[in-house]
């Protein structure tokens, strides 16, 4: 037989532990209870901010994307045209009529909401005979669809005509600046575009262009042309010997050029780039018209211009396309005349 006492107190110790066991469970279930509650406090916010957390991960991949690369490859293809030169032997692409995919370009610049500038100089008879035509025919076909702000460089705005832009289209007058001992008025211009570019044009546009006024756009010049520095191929020389190029051939001159040495004729009338790549090219145009003066020398600009990308060469060409003497006989490599130069104004 079992010992009473023995007995009485195992039932005893038997009443405790089921009674630790209740409430051990009762605890647990408070524990689950609470996590539930917690868990569907989260659920709730996740289903508020839903919207707010898709959003912000669509701006992730937006940035990512823009990150990512255009690569030459992507939107320029040289095996369309085996009629011309379509690369350069720094393997920088030749832009023709063919060449490129503006629907890739679109695409990935569309993204990067760019605002693109065109400097334009205007003075004299060119503000009668050409601003106006300029004006009117790049508002139709300079970088449509993009940010543009055309800044207008004039020594009197009264003589300003009526400016009708479409829709992402802005302009700025900016006032020439003269001084006395300034007499090349290509000098004058770039002494000022230097000027406006520190001020302000650096901070307001992505890409800039520089062109001279007596040209007028008649078909689309769009962001194929884009490019940290871009040179205009000049149509006058463009099917010529390269000895027969009119660098600047004194060699006391900083725009110096030896015989048997350069890449292409370059024409001054549309240059471009990134604003800071302009800046750079005016920089060394200035000392080299300083260096000339106190030789006694005097080159032109667009000897200045070749010197300057002979040694720094250009990220992108445009061929005679987007430049063309209507003087001149139209060739069959020239496919699309994106603008038209009126050289006789000159």
């Amino acid at each position: 037989m079992i010992p009473r006492h023995l007995t009485n107190e195992s039932v005893s110790y038997t009443g405790q532990t089921s009674k630790g066991i209740k409430q051990s469970q009762e605890r647990m279930n408070s524990k689950w209870k609470m996590l539930l509650l917690t868990s569907f406090a989260l659920l709730l916010m996740l289903i508020k901010h839903r919207s707010r957390i898709k959003n912000h991960l669509e701006k992730i991949d937006l940035c990512w994307e823009n990150e990512k690369e255009l690569r030459l490859s992507d939107w320029f293809n040289p095996k369309k045209r085996p009629d011309v030169k379509t690369t350069t032997d720094w393997f920088a692409p030749i832009i023709w009529e063919g060449t490129y995919n503006r629907q890739v370009l679109e695409k990935y610049y569309k993204r990067l909401n760019i605002t693109i500038g065109l400097a334009v100089f205007a003075t004299g008879k060119f503000v009668d005979q050409y601003l106006e035509q300029f004006l009117q025919s790049a508002n139709k076909h300079f970088m449509i669809g993009y940010n543009v702000t055309f800044y207008i460089l004039m020594d009197d705005f009264s003589k300003l005509p009526p400016i009708e832009l479409g829709p992402l289209r802005t302009f700025k007058l900016c006032t020439v600046l003269k001084q006395h001992v300034w007499k090349d008025f290509k000098y004058i211009y770039m002494k000022n575009l230097d000027m406006y570019i520190i001020e302000h044009i650096q901070h307001e546009v992505d890409f800039l262009f520089s062109m001279t006024v007596n040209q007028i756009f008649e078909n689309d010049f769009g962001v194929e042309t884009l490019g940290e520095s871009v040179a205009q191929l000049h149509a006058w020389w463009y099917f010529r010997h390269a000895e027969n190029f009119p660098y600047e051939r004194r060699p006391k001159s900083a725009a110096f050029i030896p015989f048997g040495e350069g890449d292409f004729y370059y024409q001054s009338a549309v240059f471009g780039g990134t604003p800071r790549e302009v800046l750079a090219f005016i920089k060394e145009y200035q000392k080299g018209v300083t260096s000339d003066n106190r030789n006694g020398l005097k080159s032109i600009y667009e000897h200045y211009l070749n010197k300057y990308l002979f040694i720094n060469k250009p990220t992108k060409l445009l061929s005679p396309e987007y430049n063309w003497d209507p003087n001149f006989r139209t060739p069959p490599q020239i496919k699309h005349v994106k603008i038209a130069w009126h050289s006789k104004s000159i």
